[in-house]
């Protein structure tokens, strides 16, 4: 089958992003192979390509899940939410790849897409949602608490907000403009102006002690305001300032660590039944053709998108 993708053939961001044509091997025992409908565009994408590494690694796929339908399932081989038959709309996460036309995936990746969902939905579903619920998990919320929420408008940060509603949870929401301010109120949350006076204002604002932090922006700013109000540090979570939380004592969650990798492989069906009956939404911006995938990821570095983005084969 032939395919289509962007791989980086260096470490230096965009400008090393090849558009590549390639051939497909039918899927052995274990693997389905998915022609994408929708593959999500997320900031690891491009970070992915510039942490550096063995050049022996090169070139490297880029994207990190997709929405589809299933071209080709290997023999004897079932998708994770069970059966699994060509024709059939899936979406993957933590796949290799996902900047293409199609590609082959472990089948334990592939679960049935909701009908309720999109392609361009399904296809950004897992990556920030099983982030928002790692970062619950880590900083142990529990009903009827308080948390503040660094960049409470971003795809993370509205994750968050959604689950955080379902469980009871108040959550403060740091925005930087009323547009923000109402997709914050939107999702249950109670936006605060950042800026100078932040911490003064989240005191106001908070009729209880704030108890947890999670910090999806990493400035400065959001570090201090957090340290500044959360009394225990391992209640402080970033998903975006790993130096700070080395050398100031607090938690910073990554994908790869043992325990967060375990949980958000184990979260994954529970948000897509969450999707499916309409409790967990994936706000979108926009969508780019496949060729244009560079524009789309410059959009989404430079924060900010309005939503999340997806490309479109």
């Amino acid at each position: 089958m032939r395919t289509h993708r962007w791989v980086a053939t260096g470490f230096g961001g965009l400008d090393d992003f090849e558009f590549v044509a390639d051939e497909l091997s039918p899927p052995q025992p274990g693997e389905v192979t998915i022609e994408v409908r929708a593959a999500g565009v997320n900031p690891a994408d491009l970070k992915h390509a510039q942490r550096g590494g063995d050049p022996a690694d090169l070139p490297l796929p880029i994207g990190y899940e997709v929405a589809g339908t299933i071209a080709a399932i290997g023999s004897d081989t079932e998708i994770a939410s069970g059966g699994g038959a060509v024709g059939d709309d899936v979406l993957a996460f933590r796949v290799r790849g996902g900047y293409a036309t199609a590609l082959t995936v472990p089948a334990s990746t592939v679960f049935a897409k909701p009908e309720s969902l999109d392609f361009p939905e399904a296809a950004n579903l897992l990556l920030a949602g099983c982030t928002a619920a790692d970062m619950l998990r880590a900083a142990r919320i529990e009903r009827d608490d308080t948390v503040l929420l660094h960049a409470a408008s971003g795809a993370v940060g509205v994750a968050v907000l959604q689950f955080a509603r379902l469980r009871g949870v108040t959550v403060i929401g740091t925005v930087g403009g009323p547009d923000s301010a109402e997709r914050v109120r939107a999702f249950g949350g109670i936006p605060v102006r950042h800026g100078e006076g932040l911490t003064d204002r989240v005191l106001a604002i908070s009729e209880e002690p704030v108890v947890a932090a999670l910090d999806a922006a990493g400035t400065d700013e959001a570090v201090d305001s957090s340290l500044e109000l959360v009394a225990d540090r391992s209640r402080v979570i970033t998903i975006a300032a790993p130096q700070r939380a080395r050398t100031a004592g607090f938690i910073a969650l990554g994908g790869a660590q043992p325990e967060s990798l375990a949980f958000r492989n184990a979260v994954r069906p529970e948000l897509i039944a969450l999707a499916g009956d309409g409790d967990l939404m994936v706000p979108m911006a926009r969508t780019y053709p496949l060729a244009d995938a560079r524009t789309a990821l410059e959009v989404v570095a430079g924060g900010h998108p309005g939503g999340k983005i997806a490309l479109i084969p």
